[in-house]
């Protein structure tokens, strides 16, 4: 199973959410692009987060040096992302795949983040309240559906908004796979007991009920 985490918008969760995933599966992770940060990348933090033994983290294809849209960052760096060069490894475990920002970030002057996505991968949008996030969840949510691409499930990230994560789910029948609260810190302990809650609900995404 592969599962592509995407964002309503950049800082919404997708790395917790991430991390939380690949230890509930004890799947591989794979980020096709990063942007920056590349000492303490969103693979750094996937590392450190798990706790299990037998998770994977692939290398980037894209490993930028400046913290912003890719397309922007790959221009700086004197490249341009390929998306023909990106191809997701090959594992025989569960695949987790991070996305960058939401699903229009550019990559390029023609690709966005929605064409890293493949017919064979399930997506898992991960949505956090704040003025406008409702209109930006349905549209990243209208968005793929339009594509045809497979919607596995959504997760809320950040304080509870009971109802805006009720319009979300009314409007897009989509199931939710569960919530991530503002905790005052996140560690291996505390991803440990997310991965806990979500397993089975994960678990259930293996079926081709969605």
């Amino acid at each position: 199973m592969k599962l592509f985490i995407t964002g309503i918008s950049t800082d919404v969760g997708k790395t917790i959410a991430s991390a939380i995933i690949v230890e509930a599966l004890e799947a591989d992770y794979w980020k096709p692009i990063q942007a920056g940060d590349l000492d303490n990348s969103d693979s750094h933090k996937i590392k450190s987060y798990i706790s299990n033994d037998k998770t994977f983290i692939h290398e980037n294809r894209y490993q930028l040096q400046t913290p912003a849209s890719p397309h922007l960052a790959a221009e700086r760096d004197g490249i341009t992302i390929d998306l023909k060069q990106i191809a997701a490894p090959k594992t025989k475990n569960h695949l987790v795949i991070e996305g960058a920002g939401g699903v229009f970030v550019p990559l390029n002057s023609n690709d966005c983040v929605i064409d890293l996505i493949q017919a064979d991968y399930k997506v898992i949008v991960v949505s956090r309240h704040y003025l406008g996030s409702i209109n930006h969840t349905l549209l990243t949510i209208e968005a793929l559906k339009n594509r045809k691409i497979k919607i596995a499930g959504i997760i809320f990230s950040g304080d509870k908004n009971e109802s805006s994560e009720t319009m979300i789910l009314n409007k897009t029948g989509i199931k939710c796979i569960g919530r991530i609260e503002q905790e005052p810190f996140f560690d291996q302990t505390v991803i440990q007991e997310y991965a806990d809650l979500f397993r089975e609900n994960l678990l259930s995404l293996q079926d081709n009920r969605i």
